[in-house]
C-alpha cells in the first residue's frame, strides 16, 4: 500500500542560524536558537550547594540505617543457626558433610586431570625426541 502524502507542512525557523554559517564551539540551544551558557546568579550556587549538602546528609542517614538493618538481620540469622545446631546436631553434621562432599565432587569434575600432560607439550617432546634420534 503506498504511503499517504503529508498535507501538513512544517514551518522553517527563520530566526536561527542560516545554512552554511560556521557553528561556534559552545552549547547550542535548539529551542531558542541561542549559543552559549546562560549566566547564572551567584546566589543560585549557594542554594544548590546547600541542597547538595542536604542530599548527602540524607544519603548518609539512609546508608547508616541500611547498615543497621543488615547487621540486625545477620545477627538474627546467626542466632537462628545456633538454635538449629543446638536442637539438631546430628542432622546438621550430616547436612554439612553432604555439602562438603558435593563441593569436593564438583571441584574434581571441573578441574583438569593433573597426571596428563597437555597435548601440545607432549607433541613437542615427541618431535624433539625424533629429531635427536635422526642426528
Amino acid at each position: 500500500m503506498p504511503r499517504r502524502k503529508n498535507t501538513v507542512g512544517t514551518t522553517l525557523d527563520t530566526e536561527g542560524a542560516k545554512i552554511g554559517e560556521p557553528v561556534p564551539k559552545a552549547i547550542v540551544d535548539i529551542n531558542t536558537a541561542s549559543v552559549g551558557v546562560p549566566r547564572q546568579a551567584e546566589d543560585d550556587l549557594r542554594t544548590e550547594l546547600s541542597a547538595l549538602r542536604q542530599q548527602v546528609d540524607r544519603l548518609q542517614q539512609q546508608v547508616i540505617s541500611a547498615g543497621r538493618s543488615a547487621k540486625s538481620g545477620a545477627g538474627k540469622a546467626v542466632r537462628e543457626t545456633e538454635d538449629l545446631v543446638k536442637h539438631y546436631p546430628i542432622s546438621t553434621f550430616a547436612l554439612m558433610a553432604a555439602v562438603a562432599g558435593l563441593l569436593v565432587f564438583v571441584s574434581r569434575q571441573l578441574s583438569p586431570p593433573r597426571h596428563r600432560e597437555p597435548s601440545a607439550l607432549r607433541d613437542l617432546r615427541y618431535f624433539y625426541d625424533r629429531m635427536r634420534e635422526r642426528i
